[in-house]
């Protein structure tokens, strides 16, 4: 079944269950359903919409090719190969757009150099799992805290300390994948580099920059760190598969060094204006503009649990959101990709277009979301799991894991199992944060064998009808770094507990738009400060975009 019509039927069925079985109001569970729909429609499709209208201007006016070309002459070495495009780069693109795109892109490119089809989805499937929490902006976490309730910079710190464990060894770990245990041993110098470096910066932005930029950071220093590596160490001989031609080197760079600055200008502009975006005073100052708070009629506040009204106030915040701020970096990359308004016109409307079933499936899986937490669903599935003991931690990783095989989406799993999971926490005396972090931390190591990404891999390498081989292929990975991740939740929750992050949670009042309405009458000065220092940085970066990467070689 197509994703959005199971979307659709699964919502259909909720609510009658809703309402047959759980006693809930007709309105009620229309509202809540409507409730959700709303918060996937914005900020999540939002986020989704403009992430991937910059991919697809980048791919129209060629400087996508620019991109390719610049990272395969660097090295002729298919290990080398796969840690910088699959690895790497597939995190940039995870980090940017997400939901199936760096999977597609990677794996193409990486038949385009000579990989084996099967190795090439199979290594990229793998590789797409250290970034997948923290990918398209952010938007795992951000649905994550949403639904469970629970702080999102907390929960951005809480899986910014376990998944740099899972980003340490992937690369050298799919290496061995490929080359076997000698060969993949031999450039484990390069697996260091490429992991480490990745794993430090996703720590470092995701405990104090919180969830939007951990990937797109974190690739960028990979990338760095492994091209400046590779100018002082290089294999002594370049491996390629057994049934390939000898080697001629490395490929040709066809372009000047100004047209590569020109080809990624357009994502250090995204994350330059994402890291701003994140500043505090940045955001008051873009919400004292526009930003729209209204509760849900009929519906906020008119369920109790536990004695207490549970809020439902919707947040429209047009300016602040992580797309907008995207939408703002695709059109400063219009000028530097050199696109004429006609064609951008075009793209977005292909790009709504491609997106127009995903943004059903993303709205609706939401709306499920929220009419299992408001009917108390996700209350009985928590007291249920709770009868697991002192073991749940472990298996909170596994449930994250399930969600993300079902949907494709570790943010659809943190929309499913979220509150479930902070309620079972709550249950048996641990710290929600940590197996609502294990719900997207062990997620990601669904997303290997997700028939969603099943699918997108054996288009890109050409391989359709051999999902079951790739599936054979990655299950077995899949379920040891699970475990992996299982384990590290078991010592966060009872031995280290140090590592869990301090915070306060934030219960939404009634009073809470009127808090914000006088909150917001204090101009916040030092945000327009930040907001000029950006915009004369993302200037100069287009106009010396233009300038320098003009002439063809």
């Amino acid at each position: 079944m197509k994703g959005h019509w199971a979307a659709i039927s699964a919502v259909a069925i909720t609510v009658v269950i809703a309402v047959v079985v759980y006693g809930m109001p007709v309105k009620y569970s229309l509202l809540s359903t409507f409730y959700g729909m709303l918060f996937g429609l914005w900020p999540v499709c939002w986020i989704v919409i403009t992430a991937v209208f910059i991919y697809n201007l980048s791919v129209k006016t060629g400087q996508f090719e620019v991109i390719k070309n610049s990272l395969a002459c660097i090295s002729d070495d298919r290990r080398m190969q796969a840690l910088l495009i699959a690895f790497s780069f597939g995190a940039f693109i995870e980090g940017a757009a997400g939901f199936g795109t760096p999977v597609a892109i990677t794996a193409a490119m990486l038949v385009g150099l000579g990989f084996k089809p099967i190795y090439a989805a199979g290594i990229c499937l793998l590789a797409n799992t250290a970034p997948v929490a923290f990918g398209s902006i952010g938007i795992p976490i951000v649905v994550g805290a949403q639904v469970a309730g629970i702080d999102q910079m907390a929960l951005s710190q809480m899986v910014g300390r376990t998944l740099p464990f899972i980003s340490s060894i992937v690369p050298l770990y799919m290496i061995i994948l490929i080359s076997g245990w000698k060969k993949g041993l031999e450039v484990w110098p390069a697996a260091l580099v490429s992991g480490g470096s990745f794993a430090i910066v996703q720590w470092w932005s995701s405990n104090y920059l919180g969830p939007l930029l951990p990937d797109i950071l974190a690739s960028i220093a990979s990338i760095i760190g492994m091209v400046i590596f590779l100018r002082f160490w290089h294999p002594k001989e370049s491996w390629h598969f057994d049934d390939e031609p000898k080697s001629n080197g490395r490929a040709q760079l066809f372009y000047t060094g100004g047209q590569v600055f020109r080809a990624w200008a357009p994502f250090l502009i995204l994350s330059i204006i994402i890291a701003t975006w994140g500043i505090k005073p940045v955001k008051s100052i873009l919400d004292y503009f526009c930003m729209i708070k209204f509760p849900i009629p009929e519906l906020h506040n008119m369920i109790i649990r536990e004695g207490k009204p549970v809020a439902a106030i919707y947040t429209f915040n047009v300016l602040s959101s992580a797309g907008t701020a995207t939408l703002f970096s695709g059109l400063f990359s219009i000028f530097v990709m050199g696109a004429s308004l006609h064609t951008a016109a075009q793209i977005a409307i292909q790009t709504l277009k491609t997106l127009r079933w995903p943004i059903v499936t993303i709205s609706f899986i939401l709306g499920f979301a929220y009419i299992m937490n408001f009917s108390g669903m996700a209350i009985s599935l928590g007291n249920a799991f709770a009868k697991t003991g002192i073991l749940f931690p472990f298996f909170a990783a596994f449930l994250g894991w399930l969600g993300v095989f079902m949907t494709g989406s570790d943010t659809s799993s943190n929309a499913l199992f979220g509150k479930l999971q902070e309620v079972t926490a709550t249950q048996i005396g641990i710290d929600p944060v940590v197996t609502v972090g294990a719900n997207s931390s062990g997620g990601v190591c669904g997303k290997m064998i997700s028939p969603q990404s099943l699918s997108v891999a054996t288009a890109a390498v050409g391989l359709v009808g051999h999902e079951s081989d790739i599936f054979r292929f990655t299950l077995k990975h899949s379920l040891i770094l699970t475990t992996v991740v299982g384990i590290i939740t078991m010592l966060q929750a009872y031995v280290i507990k140090w590592i869990i992050p301090t915070y306060t949670k934030t219960i939404v009042a009634a009073s809470t738009a009127n808090k914000t309405a006088a909150t917001a009458s204090v101009f916040p000065v030092e945000g327009m400060k930040y907001l000029g220092i950006t915009l004369v940085v993302v200037f100069l970066i287009t106009v010396i975009s233009r300038i320098i990467g003009k002439d063809k070689k």
